[in-house]
């Protein structure tokens, strides 16, 4: 009854919200985010717990409490934007969005070099994918399996709809094979890095404790010479805003598992420059530090 339930909901948001005028649309999610917060529930305690291992010990209780509102008004605006983005027109999708560093991708694509863009749960990632698919560069991405299977068939037929190959983290055949293919056709691939969801994960030093983040896009870099380059998203205004970092070396020497730790190390290293610059824009409401686990 719980997975119909969220089934429901999530059905219900995509059919409805889009329809609703965007400002009144806005000032329910945001009366959403503000209960929630409000409530302090477990998610909202997570975040908090997250957010003062990335600002320190300096803000007092009182200010993290205030970043950490923002920074589900930030997650609520991603859910909303999400629902909407379907029927958000191809200009406001392109133009709303502040993009840099993207040139160097692009002429990686041209030179025939498939590349990795590894990506933290920050901003609006299925905006950022939907301005790159629009702007004429299919990409292949790897998402969750969630449960009820419906509610996935929904977020795939979603990110499909707006240009996105997606391929099951699990229970879909060899999708690192898969992967691979791509990147030796020289195409983009697209992966959220910041949270490890399986036993291989690398642990990494992110923020100054231990974290454990995946070894995929490492390991595809290393694999195929695609370009390991990492992305940042924040939020300002009513726009999005991306940059694109410079691509991350493969180490010339070393063991495979030490040259996919060196390259995992430095991927989190760029991912904490990002969140320390917008922390209300990162939604990580989850686990990450294995002291946590």
């Amino acid at each position: 009854m719980r997975d119909e339930m969220a089934d429901y909901a999530y059905a219900l948001g995509w059919s409805a919200v889009r329809h609703m005028p965007e400002p009144v649309a806005r000032e329910i999610f945001m009366l959403i985010a503000d209960r929630a917060w409000h409530r302090r529930g477990r998610g909202v305690r997570r975040l908090e717990s997250n957010l003062r291992r990335v600002v320190g010990d300096g803000p007092s209780e009182e200010e993290l409490r205030e970043l950490s509102r923002r920074g589900m008004r930030s997650y609520l605006r991603y859910w909303l934007e999400s629902f909407r983005l379907p029927s958000m027109g191809r200009e406001r999708i392109l133009s709303g969005m502040h993009i840099t560093g993207v040139d160097a991708l692009y002429k990686d694509l041209d030179d025939g070099r498939g590349v990795i863009a590894a990506l933290p749960h920050m901003g609006n990632w299925d905006h950022a994918g939907a301005w790159i698919a629009l702007s004429g560069t299919p990409f292949t991405t790897v998402m969750e399996r969630l449960k009820p299977e419906s509610l996935y068939d929904r977020f795939v037929a979603y990110r499909a709809g707006l240009g996105m190959e997606v391929l099951p983290a699990s229970g879909g055949g060899d999708v690192f094979g898969t992967l691979t293919e791509r990147l030796a056709d020289a195409r983009l691939v697209c992966l959220v890095a910041d949270r490890d969801l399986t036993a291989t994960g690398v642990e990494v030093e992110f923020f100054g404790r231990t974290a454990k983040m995946p070894a995929g896009p490492a390991a595809l870099a290393l694999r195929t010479g695609a370009a390991l380059r990492p992305v940042t998203l924040w939020y300002e205004g009513d726009d999005w805003c991306v940059r694109v970092h410079d691509e991350i070396p493969v180490p010339g020497e070393g063991a495979r598992d030490d040259r996919i730790h060196a390259m995992t190390q430095s991927l989190a290293h760029t991912f904490a420059q990002g969140v320390a610059a917008h922390p209300e824009d990162w939604h990580m409401l989850q686990r990450v530090w294995v002291e946590d686990l």
